[in-house]
């Protein structure tokens, strides 16, 4: 039985700085040296029979998105960009919306792209037991068999059985510690995944009834969408309407047509430092750890070393997590708070917020080496056959000097090739452009001087990627 896959690819992850940031959230970072998290999501679905995936993002991560579907070969021509966030509901009905408009009605199987689920087989068998719920009408959620009190999961509390899978008596929020463990002893409780499955007219239908204002917005937003390489733009001014709910306030806690369908396959929402060290391989001393770490007399400790070595002496029930930028070093015991000082970052404007030095764009990336104050030095990475846009700078001027492969340099009214170990100029005003035009990487080295160094100090005129 086939179906639709949508993947929910917007959150910010901010439970997991410093390794996540605004622009770098979790769902598209590589925990474990392997796919990303995004990836890992549709590579996991593989076996069973479904279409071309649905994936809505922030337009700020749309060309990561495309890029990290290209790498595992999916498809990448059903990516719908969100103006706003506006929560799960709004969201799923866009998916919903765009999955219908040719005349099908497929069912849907949504999913968030920044969860860990360890066993595949079971996670398939769960699945197909959906499908059969769906196929009925129902509206399926998947509720998490728990290992533990957790009191930082939404719980469901099962009813009956119905089928492969059980009817719905409620909802629950996030528990104390003496509810969580009730919950567990009684055995009819789940926890709430965040996954669903149904027919994408079901939803709309129910939707419809409980938030009708809802569905007239997300209507109004996919009646005017624009068409952007692989991307499809929303109205902004009617998606922003939408109130910010999510799916199972909007409809799941008020429909008479749920039911849960139990998934024990050693899942995880990895909203915490504790709950990565949690599904962790570990050592005798029960550490986990990542990079270039040495441990003496430590237990029980997450280390995360990404550009330097780390050394924990002594340390027991600890988090150190080290990228290029900053250092994070928390009790395990309290890892939730870490949203607080991410919080804390993003009022004061911190750049440690909203990236990390290595800056991901449709071309490559780069990374920025020093920064002065009338000066700044990045290493810059442009893919094969990729092309910076052709633009400008008033404040600064830039000196590029090749460290490998070949640029093709558009300089004013000059185009010319610079070779490995040459550098060229480009001054303050003059319009320029790089292209790699070869088969491998092109890396060079580039100095900015100039009264003002920002980002936003470039005027685009022409761009492969829809900038301009």
């Amino acid at each position: 039985m086939s179906f639709l896959p949508v993947i929910l690819a917007g959150g910010t992850g901010s439970r997991l700085w410093p390794l996540s940031r605004q622009l770098h959230p979790k769902q598209f970072l590589s925990l474990d040296d392997g796919p990303t998290m995004l990836q890992q999501t549709l590579e996991r679905l593989d076996g069973l029979e479904k279409q071309a995936p649905i994936v809505i993002c922030n337009e700020a991560h749309r060309f990561l998105v495309a890029e990290q579907l290209r790498e595992i070969g999916a498809d990448s021509s059903h990516i719908l960009l969100e103006p706003v966030g506006r929560n799960t509901a709004p969201a799923i009905a866009l998916a919903a919306m765009a999955a219908t408009q040719d005349g099908d009605d497929p069912l849907l199987l949504v999913l968030a792209a920044d969860h860990l689920i360890q066993d595949i087989e079971q996670f398939h068998s769960s699945i197909e037991k959906a499908l059969s719920l769906a196929e009925l009408g129902y509206l399926v959620t998947f509720g998490v068999v728990p290992t533990s009190p957790e009191t930082g999961y939404g719980y469901i509390h099962q009813g009956p059985p119905l089928g492969p899978g059980f009817g719905v008596r409620r909802f629950v929020e996030k528990p104390d510690a003496s509810t969580a463990a009730a919950y567990l002893k009684s055995g009819d409780y789940l926890w709430n995944s965040g996954m669903f499955l149904f027919r994408a007219s079901r939803y709309l239908e129910e939707l419809e009834r409980f938030y009708p204002d809802i569905l007239h917005a997300c209507r109004q937003a996919m009646a005017h969408t624009k068409k952007d390489l692989d991307f499809t733009r929303l109205d902004d001014e009617e998606f922003a309407k939408c109130p910010d709910i999510s799916v199972d306030y909007a409809v799941m806690e008020k429909t008479q047509h749920a039911a849960i369908v139990p998934l024990d396959a050693r899942w995880s929402d990895l909203g915490s430092w504790s709950s990565l060290w949690d599904i962790s391989d570990k050592c005798e001393s029960g550490n986990s750890y990542h990079g270039d770490v040495i441990h003496e007399g430590t237990r029980n400790t997450l280390m995360h070393a990404e550009s330097r070595l780390v050394v924990a002496i002594g340390l027991e029930d600890l988090v150190i997590v080290e990228t290029k930028d900053a250092v994070l070093v928390a009790d395990r015991r309290k890892s939730q708070d870490v949203k607080k000082i991410a919080e804390r970052l993003k009022a004061e404007g911190r750049a440690e917020f909203e990236n990390h030095r290595d800056v991901y764009r449709p071309w490559g990336r780069y990374e920025s080496i020093d920064k002065g104050q009338r000066y700044q030095v990045k290493r810059i990475t442009v893919n094969p056959g990729a092309k910076l846009s052709v633009q400008m700078h008033h404040h600064r001027a830039e000196h590029w000097i090749v460290v490998s492969g070949t640029a093709e340099v558009t300089n004013g009214h000059e185009s010319y090739f610079v070779s490995e170990n040459e550098s060229t100029y480009i001054p303050i005003g003059q319009i320029h452009a790089l292209r790699n035009p070869g088969t491998e990487p092109l890396e060079l080295i580039e100095v900015q001087s100039g009264s003002y160094l920002g980002e936003d100090d470039i005027v685009r005129f022409e761009d492969d990627y829809g900038r301009a």
